[in-house]
């Protein structure tokens, strides 16, 4: 069906070829989602489900502006399944638009993390540099964007200390514990000079087995292939190590503003999430285990 789209938007609607392959872009994982949710007919896609989409969108870590674009897209995608009688009624609202429900950042209990982390091969190179790469993304909570830019001259293993450019390429100073530093020493000192590639390496901290920098596609193969080993739900995602560090830093008693600033969120607002994440798993903790709950 997405193949007859594209094919509408080339002949029937003159778009641009450009124009053409980014509504396929933004199509994509909605594609992706209903294989995910075992939809195999359009007529499935209600109101409710298309919220359970947009939040599926965020939990993928999709940017406000680009879900934005993805539901106009979507608006396009439903009309044209209106014309051709795929659907019988549009399920979208024709005025205003479609709120997703209240989302609450999924994350893994530091049991999770802690088995997770526990995986890589601490005597083989990949895993090595694995598991530096993720006890860097869960010690400092980092966007998997932010550490595949990472620059050697960026660390600063002496003091814990790495420069991170963020969204609207905003640097900040994050921090990383002992044992992040000790499993990046290790792979900086023994593993990265067997990767490096003079032509391909440069300064990028994390290197792929062909010397290339690690991409972001490339680290959530890595998580799969851990999640498959250590019996954890395939659904994890690179965003989730982000969300679970800013959990159970606020689980600790950390400050919210202390929060933010590591996180590089503009706004306190942004952060704030964080405590409903928190309260909702107290909420569970109680309703389970206290007599009158």
């Amino acid at each position: 069906m997405l193949n007859r789209f594209i094919d509408y938007l080339s002949n029937q609607k003159g778009l641009a070829s450009l124009t053409v392959r980014n509504y396929k872009f933004d199509l994509v994982p909605l594609f992706e989602f209903m294989k995910v949710k075992s939809f195999k007919d359009f007529n499935a896609l209600d109101k409710k489900i298309l919220r359970t989409y947009l939040a599926w969108l965020v939990d993928k870590g999709y940017v406000k502006s680009s879900i934005v674009r993805k539901v106009s897209v979507l608006r396009g995608f439903l009309k044209w399944l209106v014309e051709i009688r795929v659907l019988d009624v549009d399920p979208l609202p024709k005025r205003g638009k479609i709120t997703r429900d209240k989302y609450l950042p999924r994350f893994l209990s530091q049991i999770e993390i802690n088995k997770f982390l526990s995986i890589p091969d601490k005597l083989s190179d990949i895993g090595r540099r694995d598991k530096a790469l993720f006890e860097v993304i869960y010690g400092a909570g980092l966007r998997v964007s932010e550490v595949v830019s990472l620059s050697l001259k960026d660390i600063n293993l002496t003091t814990g200390e790495i420069i991170v450019l963020g969204k609207g390429s905003k640097q900040r100073i994050v921090l990383v514990g002992d044992i992040a530093i000790k499993s990046l020493k290790v792979y900086l000192d023994l593993v990265r000079p067997k990767l490096y590639d003079p032509l391909k390496s440069g300064e990028a901290v994390f290197l792929n087995k062909f010397g290339g920098c690690l991409s972001q596609r490339g680290i959530q193969k890595r998580i799969k292939y851990y999640c498959l080993k250590s019996g954890l739900s395939d659904k994890i995602h690179t965003h989730m190590f982000r969300h679970s560090f800013a959990t159970h830093l606020l689980e600790g008693g950390a400050d919210l503003r202390v929060v933010q600033g590591l996180l590089g969120h503009s706004s306190a607002a942004t952060t704030q999430i964080y405590t409903h994440v928190t309260l909702e798993s107290t909420r569970k903790v109680y309703q389970k285990y206290h007599p009158r709950g």
